[in-house]
């Protein structure tokens, strides 16, 4: 025989919300999506047309068209004696193209890169044109002097020096650590 079956009371508790994804969270799969789409078009086109336009698919240019393009540039932040410095990946950037801002506690690294590039021989013309941009910000320490904080850039690495106010240096403790 059939047992009776046993309603059991539902709970709903008001608990912290699952995270909501970020459209950050899905670049690197949109960035994999497009350059696979590229790769088939590339060799779609380059065998359909190969008499006109290129004899072979460009492989080389799929494999660097996205490159430093819309990517966040990696960034190092060392604490030092007397300074805190930040250091960012930022390869084929001019320094006209980099703008660096500190505002309420926040310094703001941003840079925009551009490139064009045209190829005309007798029987075919080809334009390329690529733009994409980065921002990070990065919430500064209370003891950063921010009168003092300076910036350069050498072979494509931005170094940003964020010096310690003194009293910050001269507010250290070294504190003993015993065995028992």
């Amino acid at each position: 025989m059939a047992e009776a079956a046993t309603k059991l009371p539902i709970k709903t508790e008001a608990g912290p919300a699952a995270p909501a994804t970020k459209p950050a969270d899905w670049q690197p799969f949109e960035a994999l999506r497009n350059q696979v789409d590229r790769l088939f078009h590339d060799f779609q086109t380059g065998f359909m047309q190969a008499p006109l336009f290129r004899p072979l698919p460009d492989i080389e240019s799929f494999w660097r068209r996205d490159l430093g393009f819309n990517v966040t540039p990696a960034i190092d932040i060392v604490e030092k004696d007397k300074a805190f410095e930040v250091t960012a990946e930022l390869p084929g950037l001019d320094v006209k193209d980099i703008d660096i801002q500190l505002a309420d506690g926040v310094l703001t690294i941003k840079g925009e890169k551009q490139e064009q590039k045209e190829e005309q021989t007798k029987d075919r013309y080809v334009s390329e044109r690529r733009y994409g941009s980065f921002r990070r910000s990065l919430q500064v320490p209370r003891s950063v002097d921010a009168g003092k904080i300076e910036a350069s850039c050498k072979s494509g690495v931005l170094t940003v020096t964020l010096p310690k106010s003194p009293d910050a240096q001269n507010n250290q403790k070294k504190i003993p650590v015993t065995s028992k």
